[in-house]
């Protein structure tokens, strides 16, 4: 089977697994919030994968890097939900520290790829 170029990266690879465990973390949340933080978070952090691998099917850097910030865009949404999350009780504390830990290893390693991508345009 045909591997896209995404499918290859670890930031990509990462954000796939984040996608995991927060679908894992959500289970448990209030059915009430069914329609809210729930479908709020799992959106965002699927977002997260998703424009990282939209953007890297992209032919120019101009275009990559947009759909990169929007993925770090997104990761920061999660935190935000997450910390909500903990703050509601919805979270205990070593299952909200393990996911931050996870977005932020995302969000560094996509910041890491534009700082990358910006160093080729310039050469």
């Amino acid at each position: 089977m045909h591997q896209f170029y995404f499918e290859k990266l670890q930031v990509w690879q990462n954000a796939r697994l984040f996608v995991k465990d927060i679908y894992l973390a959500t289970a448990d949340f209030p059915s009430d919030e069914k329609y809210g933080v729930i479908s709020q978070l799992r959106r965002a952090t699927m977002s997260i994968a998703a424009n990282i691998a939209e953007g890297m099917s992209r032919t120019t850097d101009k275009d990559k890097l947009r759909f990169l910030n929007q993925a770090y865009s997104s990761g920061i949404e999660v935190v935000s939900f997450l910390i909500l999350s903990f703050d509601l009780d919805y979270l205990i504390l070593d299952v909200y520290n393990y996911l931050r830990e996870q977005v932020e290893k995302v969000t560094n390693q996509i910041l890491a790829l534009s700082k990358r991508i910006k160093i080729d345009m310039k050469e």
